[in-house]
């Protein structure tokens, strides 16, 4: 596979690699190292990821439609908003992964391992608790400044 002038053969080595916006395409990166790697909105449909260490890669947004990611490991891997539309997640590691807004229609998690995935962000009870306060605050003041009106 050539990407920008330059061979990439399978099984290579590409931690944190800056591959964003790539077009990797039907690329074969079948047991690639890509722990940590920036993928934010490559295009990577149809590419062979089997058995790939994608381990807290940043796949952002990412085009994985028809990838085949089979036994690859997705550990803390950030996919919000990637598109694995018909995607095969075999037997994948996704354990921690961020998966808010992924698309998954067609895809194949059987045996996928989704043990701690973030599927919906949650807001922090203290940034929650500070909103409300701030409402009530706002409440106050409008009651205030309606009494010194009169």
């Amino acid at each position: 596979m050539n990407i920008n002038g330059y061979e990439i053969k399978p099984g290579a080595d590409l931690w944190s690699a800056d591959l964003q916006e790539a077009n990797l395409k039907n690329a074969n990166l079948r047991g690639a190292h890509l722990w940590r790697a920036y993928l934010k909105e490559a295009d990577l449909r149809g590419a062979d990821l089997r058995g790939a260490d994608l381990r807290g890669a940043d796949l952002r947004g990412a085009d994985l439609e028809d990838a085949d990611l089979e036994d690859a490991d997705l550990e803390d891997a950030d996919l919000e908003g990637a598109d694995l539309d018909g995607a095969n997640l075999t037997g994948a590691n996704l354990t921690g992964a961020n998966l808010e807004y992924a698309y998954f229609t067609r895809a194949n998690l059987t045996g996928a391992n989704v043990k701690g995935t973030i599927l919906e962000k949650k807001t922090d009870d203290k940034d929650l608790r500070i909103k409300e306060l701030e409402e009530e605050l706002k409440k106050y003041k409008d009651t205030l400044k309606s009494l010194m009106d009169t």
